[in-house]
């Protein structure tokens, strides 16, 4: 048996009319694999001295095995007659027979097979080698083969063929939804194992060294180096024409990337997708600098779920690699197969994620400026708002106000003790009004410029409600029942909530009729107060507008004065609160307004999230 390729000794010999014969030809081409065996063997070695990983490791065990066959073949003659002659043959063969055991090995880093099959393969590989060294002697190129040696070299192919093929078909299946580069290296080592098991089948088959037919197995194991050195290790030129697909979509995204965007979900949806068919991710993430999720790609929903609480989900055997980018960080969840075959592209993608962080914080400045410069718009037109609602509702008390003290200035000495009360009592009442007015458009005002602070208090219900209602009904105290259970307390402001249940208290007994009630629950996560009158409620086509400022309903005006501020002063301290104050209509009759407040910790949760967003 010939093991390819091998140096032979006979010499030279030109046939006639200058043209190399055929054994001149597999001489040379013998050359030419020796040299490419020993590159390939060299070059995995360094690799793995670079990467020092496993599959490098494998890379290098496997491949090496090929080189010092060839160099060691180059010691041995064509007809070894020594015993280290056949030694030196026999320990040539037990190594080869190692190569497709060892590519097999190599596939397994990436994705492990059922321990059945390895140890089967396993113990196979070792009957060969033993099987090697118990053969009495190898026949030379010529010498008729015994039966024995024939079984052997049966067994041999055998052994050979099931384990190049099993590697074979694992690296070709794997290829499938691997990037350019990672897809075509894989092939290659598929394509290089297949080409190397005909040249040995070939080779086994010919008796005859220097044959046209040994000259095309000598042939086809070059390609296979070749195959071999394209699959770990492709010039980069050979890269470059292979990533052309997915330099295209690199290119788009970084054009898309120079459109400024309006949020930073928007930058993540341009590049998630053109980023996983770099490396055929298989999902990805982008956090900001503040460690929130701006964007996934091809993540199932209960995985997003762990990564916005801090998790790292896994996805089968993926590889997660986490990228550290301007402004934020890029979680890869991918392929097992990319840190070998796609290291070249997780470079690139690490690129295209600098890229990609420089546009986050570009999107994040451009909406810090656009929030500043809608904040100072809303000012301006909050100020001109106020000016003239103030101008607008202050008129008509401060007229009456000066008309009635131009009078008493004037014509007081001319009033009788009746008229001057009657005028005092009118002046006094505007001026409350007025009064009233301005502390309410205050207040609006501060609330609109988000100037009121929350300031949460831990305080009895029962008691604070009891406090407000005898403030707020004063004399008609006992037309109120305040029902909250006793012993509760919750944390809230109690400004605000004062502000709000006096003004809601004072409309019930204004416009609505008694008994009026005040109600306070909390549940898991909120607290909620109702005041409740049995009054004939809001009509129905009045209950969308119950909350803008200004706006009062017909019949209110006919039956108490008001300036339609109080609220929407009451909602604006709700949802300065994170809360909410809503009307329904009371059962059987009347108006129902219930207050919804979040307890402390969501309260807390909410402005986290508020500081986050950069408001």
């Amino acid at each position: 048996m010939q093991i390819p390729p091998a140096r032979h000794t006979v010499s030279p010999d030109p046939s006639p009319g200058g043209v190399f014969g055929v054994k001149q030809a597999v001489e040379a081409v013998g050359y030419v694999s020796l040299v490419a065996f020993a590159a390939l063997a060299l070059t995995t070695v360094n690799q793995w001295r670079r990467r020092r990983d496993r599959a490098a490791a494998w890379a290098a065990a496997c491949f090496s095995t090929l080189g010092i066959v060839v160099v060691l073949g180059q010691f041995i003659p064509a007809h070894p007659h020594t015993t280290t002659e056949r030694f030196l043959l026999k320990d040539d063969v037990a190594i080869l027979l190692l190569f497709p055991f060892l590519l097999y090995r190599f596939t397994t880093v990436f994705r492990q097979a059922t321990s059945l099959l390895e140890r089967s393969l396993g113990l196979m590989t070792v009957a060969m080698i033993g099987w090697t060294f118990a053969l009495p002697r190898f026949p030379a190129a010529g010498e008729p083969r015994s039966r024995w040696f024939i079984a052997y070299l049966v067994g041999f192919m055998v052994h050979w063929t099931v384990l190049s093929v099993v590697a074979s078909v694992r690296l070709w299946r794997a290829g499938r939804g691997q990037p350019s580069v990672a897809r075509k290296r894989m092939r290659f080592l598929a394509f290089a194992a297949a080409a190397l098991t005909v040249a040995l089948a070939l080779a086994v088959a010919n008796n005859d060294q220097y044959s046209v037919y040994a000259l095309a197995t000598s042939l086809i194991g070059v390609v296979s180096a070749i195959a071999f050195l394209l699959g770990v290790v492709p010039p980069s030129i050979v890269r470059i024409m292979w990533r052309r697909p997915e330099q295209e979509r690199v290119q788009d995204a970084i054009r898309d990337l120079v459109t400024l965007a309006r949020s930073q979900k928007e930058v993540a949806g341009r590049v998630l997708g053109p980023m996983a068919d770099i490396v055929g991710a298989r999902g990805l993430a982008i956090r900001n600098e503040e460690g929130q999720m701006v964007g996934v790609h091809n993540l199932p929903d209960d995985a997003v779920e762990q990564l916005e609480r801090g998790e790292r989900p896994g996805q089968g055997d993926a590889e997660v690699v986490e990228l550290d980018i301007p402004c934020g960080s890029l979680l890869v969840w991918t392929s097992p197969y990319a840190p070998f075959f796609g290291n070249d592209e997780l470079r690139v993608l690490s690129t295209l994620g600098a890229l990609t962080g420089i546009a986050l914080d570009r999107v994040r400045l451009f909406q810090q400026e656009h929030e500043v410069r809608l904040a100072l718009e809303r000012t301006d037109a909050l100020k001109t708002n106020f000016i003239a609602l103030a101008s607008h509702e202050l008129r008509t008390p401060a007229t009456t106000v000066h008309g009635l003290a131009a009078t008493l200035s004037r014509h007081g000495d001319r009033l009788d003790a009746e008229q001057l009360k009657e005028v005092r009592d009118t002046l006094e009442r505007e001026a409350r009004r007025m009064a009233t007015l301005v502390e309410q458009l205050l207040d609006m005002s501060r609330l609109d410029a988000d100037a009121i602070p929350i300031k949460v208090e831990r305080f009895n219900v029962h008691e604070r409600l009891s406090e407000i209602v005898a403030t707020a009904a004063a004399e008609r105290g006992a037309d109120v029942k305040v029902s909250a259970p006793e012993g509760l307390e919750v944390s809230a402001d109690p400004v605000a909530v004062e502000r709000i249940v006096s003004n809601l208290v004072t409309n019930a007994l204004r416009y609505g009729e008694p008994p009026v009630t005040v109600e306070a629950v909390q549940t898991d996560r909120h607290f909620r107060i109702a005041v409740e009158d049995r009054g004939d409620g809001v009509p129905p086509q009045f209950v969308p507008d119950l909350f803008e400022r200004f706006t009062r309903e017909t019949g209110s005006r006919e039956r108490a004065s008001g300036t339609g501020l109080g609220l929407a002063i009451a909602r604006s301290y709700a949802r300065a609160h994170r809360g909410d104050l809503v009307y329904e209509d009371a059962e059987p009759r009347g108006a129902c307004f219930k207050l919804v407040l979040p307890m402390k910790g969501d309260v807390e949760a909410h402005r986290r999230r508020v500081f986050s967003d950069g408001r």
